[in-house]
């Protein structure tokens, strides 16, 4: 709670929290705002914005623009959040044994982690789609791949820190399970960081997930900011706003998240932000 207080005493933070909501609020009434299929043709091709009841235009397919935007909002933080969960899962596990543990399972889990480390994030999660098919399952799980590594180094440095306090040898010594001890007693108070960056891999995965899309690396049947971007391109000379305004739904929605994240890290990690 006086966490949560804090975060609404950080300006940044609030602001990055406002434009957010106002993105998943846009991203939950995409089927009240725009009830028809966004892939639908609602007019004619190339309509300027405020032109014919179409917001934000129209595109080479007389598809309307607005409620592509729309509907890929709930793609972008489906794919964003579903992802980092994922890493999540996959990081801090890794992470958490290697640090707890040491030696010899450190020492494995840390090549692990070095060998996925050694190949470009972007080009292995091209590879995986490529070769898995262009579905949303596959983004998530390709993105999810890709982002776990830097977690797993988090996570072990927290754990390697916190395994050594009076609390945790106490534990240990009461004869407490290992997976209790971690659960119980050094996770929880690991979890600000691990939170701090989870939320900005958020932010990351969106990205990556544009890029795909643009690439024509996206789900085919559904519809994302980086596939209305990618479709747009040819045309940018012609009709601007096929580009623009799924280009500022991106930059604002991960700049949104990214000052959340770095107001998330102002106020649980104080001594940190201070130093730095």
């Amino acid at each position: 709670m006086t966490t949560f207080k804090a975060f609404l005493r950080h300006p940044t933070g609030m602001i990055g929290l406002f434009i957010l909501l106002c993105v998943i609020i846009l991203a939950v009434s995409a089927p009240w705002l725009f009830p028809d299929d966004p892939w639908d043709m609602v007019g004619a091709p190339f309509q300027p914005p405020l032109s014919e009841g179409l917001w934000l235009g129209s595109d080479m397919l007389g598809r309307d623009v607005a409620a592509g935007i729309a509907h890929g909002a709930r793609i972008s933080l489906i794919i964003g959040v579903v992802s980092t969960l994922t890493s999540l899962i996959i990081g801090v596990t890794i992470g958490a044994t290697a640090g707890y543990f040491g030696g010899k399972v450190d020492e494995v889990m840390m090549r692990l982690t070095e060998l996925f480390q050694t190949i470009p994030g972007f080009v292995l999660a091209i590879l995986l789609v490529a070769t898995l098919g262009p579905k949303i399952s596959h983004v998530i799980f390709a993105i999810g791949i890709v982002s776990w590594p830097p977690l797993a180094r988090l996570t072990r440095a927290e754990f390697m820190r916190l395994r050594g306090r009076e609390f945790v040898q106490a534990a240990v010594c009461q004869g407490q399970r290992a997976i209790t001890v971690v659960l119980r007693r050094i996770l929880p108070n690991a979890i600000s960081p691990i939170i701090v960056t989870g939320s900005l891999a958020v932010a990351s995965a969106i990205l990556i997930e544009s890029a795909l899309s643009f690439m024509g690396l996206g789900d085919p049947n559904l519809m994302s900011w980086g596939f209305m971007i990618g479709a747009a391109r040819t045309v940018i000379r012609q009709a601007w706003w096929m580009s623009v305004f799924p280009g500022l739904a991106i930059l604002l929605t991960v700049l949104a998240i990214n000052l959340v994240g770095e107001g998330l890290n102002d106020v649980m990690n104080p001594r940190i932000s201070r130093r730095r």
